[in-house]
């Protein structure tokens, strides 16, 4: 089976207790029974950090490994608006990378309207909530 990793980056571990009113009040663990449960071909692997330097470590773990990675399913938070290094990572690896939101950052504060991962990244899914999770998902599929 071929595998689908989803990175959190920066304070999405507080996924279901944050500001409600933006990211809901689901948590990543429930939703990630809920993708396991709707994808049972494909093994969906999980890695959450607030630490830019973990993040692009395991973009380089995972991104070359073309014959078992489908992809990656990237919501890098705060660092999509800020990180040139995690950027730089998704450029050198193979493997495809989705840029994902919850939020539809274009609707929010200014700072967010800007991507710095985007253009190195396959797509970018934004705004429909945890589904935007999903969304990614059948793009690798």
């Amino acid at each position: 089976m071929k595998t689908i990793l989803i990175i959190n980056g920066p304070n999405l571990n507080l996924l279901g207790k944050r500001q409600p009113h933006i990211y809901g009040k689901e948590s990543m663990e429930q939703y990630l029974d809920i993708l396991r449960e709707t994808y049972p071909d494909v093994i969906i692997d999980y890695f959450q950090s607030n630490h830019e330097g973990d993040i692009i470590d395991k973009l380089h773990s995972v991104g070359f490994d073309e014959e078992d990675m489908l992809g990656v399913v990237l919501n890098a938070g705060a660092y999509t608006h800020t990180s040139v290094a995690i950027a730089d990572a998704i450029a050198s690896i193979p493997v495809n990378v989705v840029e994902v939101h919850i939020s539809n950052v274009w609707a929010r504060e200014s700072v967010r309207h800007t991507s710095l991962i985007s253009s190195v990244c396959k797509g970018v899914i934004a705004g429909f909530g945890m589904d935007s999770y999903r969304l990614a998902i059948e793009s690798l599929l």
